[in-house]
Protein backbone atom coordinates (compact mmCIF):
# COMPACT_ATOMS: atom_id res chain seq x y z
CA UNK A 1 0.00 0.00 0.00
CA UNK A 2 1.40 3.39 -1.00
CA UNK A 3 0.28 6.61 0.67
CA UNK A 4 1.00 9.53 -1.62
CA UNK A 5 -0.16 12.98 -2.65
CA UNK A 6 -3.18 12.98 -4.90
CA UNK A 7 -2.78 13.73 -8.62
CA UNK A 8 -5.24 15.21 -11.12
CA UNK A 9 -5.77 11.75 -12.64
CA UNK A 10 -7.05 10.49 -9.25
CA UNK A 11 -10.19 12.63 -9.52
CA UNK A 12 -12.66 9.93 -10.65
CA UNK A 13 -11.40 7.47 -8.01
CA UNK A 14 -11.56 10.11 -5.25
CA UNK A 15 -15.14 10.95 -6.16
CA UNK A 16 -16.08 7.25 -6.24
CA UNK A 17 -14.53 6.54 -2.83
CA UNK A 18 -16.19 9.63 -1.32
CA UNK A 19 -19.58 8.72 -2.77
CA UNK A 20 -19.51 5.16 -1.48
CA UNK A 21 -18.04 6.15 1.89
CA UNK A 22 -20.68 8.82 2.48
CA UNK A 23 -23.41 6.36 1.51
CA UNK A 24 -22.13 3.75 3.96
CA UNK A 25 -21.45 6.11 6.89
CA UNK A 26 -24.31 8.60 6.85
CA UNK A 27 -28.08 8.68 6.44
CA UNK A 28 -27.81 10.88 3.35
CA UNK A 29 -29.98 10.41 0.30
CA UNK A 30 -28.45 9.78 -3.14
CA UNK A 31 -29.20 13.35 -4.28
CA UNK A 32 -27.53 14.87 -1.21
CA UNK A 33 -24.44 12.74 -1.73
CA UNK A 34 -24.26 13.57 -5.44
CA UNK A 35 -24.59 17.30 -4.70
CA UNK A 36 -21.87 17.11 -2.04
CA UNK A 37 -19.46 15.28 -4.34
CA UNK A 38 -20.07 17.75 -7.16
CA UNK A 39 -19.48 20.70 -4.82
CA UNK A 40 -16.41 19.37 -2.99
CA UNK A 41 -14.55 17.23 -5.51
CA UNK A 42 -15.40 18.26 -9.06
CA UNK A 43 -12.49 18.75 -11.47
CA UNK A 44 -12.13 22.49 -10.85
CA UNK A 45 -12.30 22.13 -7.07
CA UNK A 46 -9.74 19.32 -7.09
CA UNK A 47 -7.42 21.36 -9.30
CA UNK A 48 -7.63 24.21 -6.81
CA UNK A 49 -6.89 21.88 -3.89
CA UNK A 50 -3.90 20.31 -5.60
CA UNK A 51 -2.39 23.69 -6.40
CA UNK A 52 -2.92 25.05 -2.88
CA UNK A 53 0.11 24.41 -0.61
CA UNK A 54 -2.16 24.61 2.46
CA UNK A 55 -4.44 21.86 1.19
CA UNK A 56 -3.12 18.33 1.74
CA UNK A 57 -4.87 15.57 -0.19
CA UNK A 58 -3.42 12.08 0.32
CA UNK A 59 -4.58 8.84 -1.25
CA UNK A 60 -4.07 5.20 -0.30
CA UNK A 61 -2.95 3.52 -3.51
CA UNK A 62 -3.19 -0.28 -3.58
CA UNK A 63 -1.48 -1.51 -6.76
CA UNK A 64 -2.76 1.43 -8.77
CA UNK A 65 -6.24 1.53 -7.23
CA UNK A 66 -7.22 4.40 -4.89
CA UNK A 67 -9.03 2.82 -1.94
CA UNK A 68 -9.03 5.74 0.50
CA UNK A 69 -8.11 9.40 0.79
CA UNK A 70 -7.75 12.15 3.37
CA UNK A 71 -8.29 15.90 3.01
CA UNK A 72 -6.57 18.32 5.39
CA UNK A 73 -6.23 22.08 5.53
CA UNK A 74 -3.40 23.98 7.20
CA UNK A 75 -5.05 26.74 9.22
CA UNK A 76 -2.11 28.70 10.59
CA UNK A 77 1.63 28.23 10.94
CA UNK A 78 1.43 25.07 13.05
CA UNK A 79 -2.22 24.01 13.15
CA UNK A 80 -4.18 21.95 10.62
CA UNK A 81 -7.61 20.37 10.40
CA UNK A 82 -8.31 16.89 9.05
CA UNK A 83 -11.57 17.55 7.23
CA UNK A 84 -12.34 14.12 5.79
CA UNK A 85 -10.90 10.62 5.85
CA UNK A 86 -12.77 8.29 3.50
CA UNK A 87 -12.15 4.57 3.04
CA UNK A 88 -13.84 2.38 0.43
CA UNK A 89 -16.49 0.46 2.44
CA UNK A 90 -15.33 -2.83 0.91
CA UNK A 91 -11.83 -2.25 2.36
CA UNK A 92 -12.75 -1.23 5.87
CA UNK A 93 -11.41 -3.30 8.74
CA UNK A 94 -7.97 -3.69 7.12
CA UNK A 95 -6.30 -0.90 9.09
CA UNK A 96 -6.20 1.43 6.09
CA UNK A 97 -7.80 4.31 8.02
CA UNK A 98 -5.17 4.09 10.74
CA UNK A 99 -2.29 3.94 8.28
CA UNK A 100 -3.70 6.81 6.23
CA UNK A 101 -4.21 8.88 9.37
CA UNK A 102 -0.56 8.39 10.34
CA UNK A 103 0.59 9.16 6.80
CA UNK A 104 -1.49 12.34 6.90
CA UNK A 105 0.03 13.35 10.21
CA UNK A 106 3.50 12.75 8.78
CA UNK A 107 2.77 14.87 5.69
CA UNK A 108 1.52 17.69 7.90
CA UNK A 109 4.55 17.49 10.18
CA UNK A 110 6.71 18.07 7.10
CA UNK A 111 4.86 21.39 6.81
CA UNK A 112 5.77 22.17 10.45
CA UNK A 113 2.23 21.43 11.66
CA UNK A 114 2.31 20.33 15.29
CA UNK A 115 -1.35 20.73 16.31
CA UNK A 116 -3.89 18.51 14.57
CA UNK A 117 -7.62 18.76 14.93
CA UNK A 118 -10.35 16.77 13.23
CA UNK A 119 -13.94 17.22 12.15
CA UNK A 120 -16.52 14.46 11.77
CA UNK A 121 -20.29 14.53 11.42
CA UNK A 122 -21.98 13.83 14.76
CA UNK A 123 -24.05 10.96 13.34
CA UNK A 124 -20.94 9.03 12.24
CA UNK A 125 -20.46 6.82 15.29
CA UNK A 126 -17.42 5.06 13.86
CA UNK A 127 -15.73 8.32 12.91
CA UNK A 128 -16.23 9.79 16.38
CA UNK A 129 -14.90 6.63 17.99
CA UNK A 130 -11.88 6.78 15.67
CA UNK A 131 -10.77 10.07 17.19
CA UNK A 132 -11.55 8.99 20.74
CA UNK A 133 -9.42 5.87 20.34
CA UNK A 134 -6.47 8.08 19.40
CA UNK A 135 -6.68 10.26 22.47
CA UNK A 136 -8.47 13.19 20.86
CA UNK A 137 -10.96 15.23 22.87
CA UNK A 138 -14.14 16.81 21.55
CA UNK A 139 -13.59 20.55 21.93
CA UNK A 140 -16.63 21.94 20.15
CA UNK A 141 -19.22 21.59 17.43
CA UNK A 142 -19.93 23.31 14.15
CA UNK A 143 -22.26 22.82 11.20
CA UNK A 144 -21.72 21.87 7.57
CA UNK A 145 -24.26 22.32 4.81
CA UNK A 146 -24.93 19.39 2.48
CA UNK A 147 -27.46 19.85 -0.31
CA UNK A 148 -29.17 22.70 1.57
CA UNK A 149 -29.40 20.87 4.90
CA UNK A 150 -27.29 21.66 7.98
CA UNK A 151 -25.53 18.83 9.80
CA UNK A 152 -23.70 18.99 13.12
CA UNK A 153 -19.97 18.34 13.06
CA UNK A 154 -17.96 17.43 16.14
CA UNK A 155 -14.54 19.08 16.41
CA UNK A 156 -11.68 17.13 17.99
CA UNK A 157 -8.24 18.13 19.21
CA UNK A 158 -5.42 16.26 20.90
CA UNK A 159 -5.59 18.61 23.85
CA UNK A 160 -8.75 19.82 25.55
CA UNK A 161 -7.15 23.26 25.53
CA UNK A 162 -5.07 24.52 22.64
CA UNK A 163 -3.87 27.91 23.88
CA UNK A 164 -2.81 30.83 21.71
CA UNK A 165 -0.93 30.54 18.45
CA UNK A 166 1.23 33.28 16.96
CA UNK A 167 0.45 34.38 13.39
CA UNK A 168 1.47 37.34 11.27
CA UNK A 169 -1.20 39.98 10.64
CA UNK A 170 -1.50 41.95 7.39
CA UNK A 171 0.24 44.91 9.04
CA UNK A 172 3.23 42.61 9.80
CA UNK A 173 2.44 42.54 13.52
CA UNK A 174 2.56 39.27 15.42
CA UNK A 175 -0.87 38.52 16.90
CA UNK A 176 -2.27 35.47 18.70
CA UNK A 177 -5.19 33.26 17.72
CA UNK A 178 -6.91 31.90 20.84
CA UNK A 179 -8.04 28.39 19.93
CA UNK A 180 -9.93 28.07 23.22
CA UNK A 181 -11.98 31.24 22.72
CA UNK A 182 -14.32 31.06 19.76
CA UNK A 183 -17.80 32.06 18.65
CA UNK A 184 -20.17 30.46 16.15
CA UNK A 185 -20.37 31.86 12.63
CA UNK A 186 -22.75 31.08 9.79
CA UNK A 187 -20.20 28.78 8.11
CA UNK A 188 -17.61 28.04 10.81
CA UNK A 189 -16.33 29.40 14.09
CA UNK A 190 -14.54 32.70 14.63
CA UNK A 191 -11.57 32.55 17.03
CA UNK A 192 -10.70 35.63 19.07
CA UNK A 193 -7.32 37.15 18.15
CA UNK A 194 -5.32 39.00 20.79
CA UNK A 195 -2.50 41.51 20.37
CA UNK A 196 -0.36 39.76 23.00
CA UNK A 197 0.17 36.15 24.00
CA UNK A 198 -0.96 36.77 27.58
CA UNK A 199 -2.88 40.04 27.25
CA UNK A 200 -6.58 40.87 26.93
CA UNK A 201 -6.34 43.45 24.13
CA UNK A 202 -8.38 42.07 21.21
CA UNK A 203 -6.96 42.53 17.74
CA UNK A 204 -9.83 40.94 15.80
CA UNK A 205 -11.13 37.51 14.83
CA UNK A 206 -9.80 34.55 12.88
CA UNK A 207 -12.23 32.88 10.47
CA UNK A 208 -11.77 29.11 10.65
CA UNK A 209 -13.72 28.62 7.42
CA UNK A 210 -11.10 30.19 5.17
CA UNK A 211 -8.24 30.70 7.64
CA UNK A 212 -8.04 34.48 7.41
CA UNK A 213 -8.26 37.40 9.83
CA UNK A 214 -11.63 39.14 10.05
CA UNK A 215 -11.19 42.58 11.58
CA UNK A 216 -14.46 44.40 10.87
CA UNK A 217 -17.20 44.40 13.54
CA UNK A 218 -20.13 46.81 13.61
CA UNK A 219 -21.64 48.47 16.67
CA UNK A 220 -24.11 45.61 17.12
CA UNK A 221 -21.34 43.01 17.28
CA UNK A 222 -21.82 41.61 13.78
CA UNK A 223 -18.63 40.17 12.23
CA UNK A 224 -18.29 39.29 8.57
CA UNK A 225 -15.29 37.67 6.89
CA UNK A 226 -14.60 39.57 3.66
CA UNK A 227 -12.89 36.52 2.15
CA UNK A 228 -15.67 33.91 2.42
CA UNK A 229 -18.78 35.64 3.78
CA UNK A 230 -18.78 33.79 7.11
CA UNK A 231 -20.89 35.88 9.51
CA UNK A 232 -21.31 36.09 13.26
CA UNK A 233 -24.74 37.45 14.08
CA UNK A 234 -25.08 40.56 16.26
CA UNK A 235 -24.99 40.08 20.01
CA UNK A 236 -28.05 42.34 20.29
CA UNK A 237 -30.99 42.31 17.93
CA UNK A 238 -33.19 45.00 16.41
CA UNK A 239 -35.41 45.23 13.36
CA UNK A 240 -32.45 45.86 11.10
CA UNK A 241 -31.23 42.29 11.58
CA UNK A 242 -34.55 40.44 11.50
Amino acid sequence: MEFRRARPADGPAIRDVARRSLGASYSLGPQAITSAIEEWYDEDRLATMLSDPDHVLLVADDAGQVVAFSESLVATANTATLLWLHVDPTRRGEGIATDLFEATRGALEQLDVMNLRGRVLAENTGGNEFYGQRGFHQVGTDTVEIDGESYVENIYAESERWGREAIEAPDSRTVYVDHDNHERGSKATFHVVFSEREGDDRYGYFCSNCNTLALAMDSMGRIECESCGNVRKPVRWDAAYM
